[in-house]
């Protein structure tokens, strides 16, 4: 089910990570990723989901209204590393 940490404040940090139903958010200070998927059934789990990814899109819509925001933000960078196994 899903149920919002009070602890997430959308672009705050790298940290923060939750889950309503299978998808997964999260957090940066730049950008939040939502990830997998979600089934809005109708039933009380189903309201309970619907509710928590209404109050985290409320609360993503409220901070970036807040916000000084560029035109476009740029992609994330991206780098190789070397593999550990070879």
């Amino acid at each position: 089910m899903g149920q919002l940490r009070n602890t997430f404040v959308p672009y705050a940090n790298e940290a923060d990570v939750l889950n309503i139903g299978h998808l997964t958010i999260e957090n940066r200070v730049d950008r939040i990723t939502i990830s997998g998927d979600v089934d809005l059934t109708a039933d009380r789990p189903g309201l309970d989901d619907a509710r928590a990814l209404h109050r985290l899109l409320g609360d993503i819509v409220a901070r970036l209204e807040a916000m000084a925001l560029p035109a476009t933000l740029p992609a994330p960078s991206t780098g190789t590393v070397l593999n550990p196994f070879d």
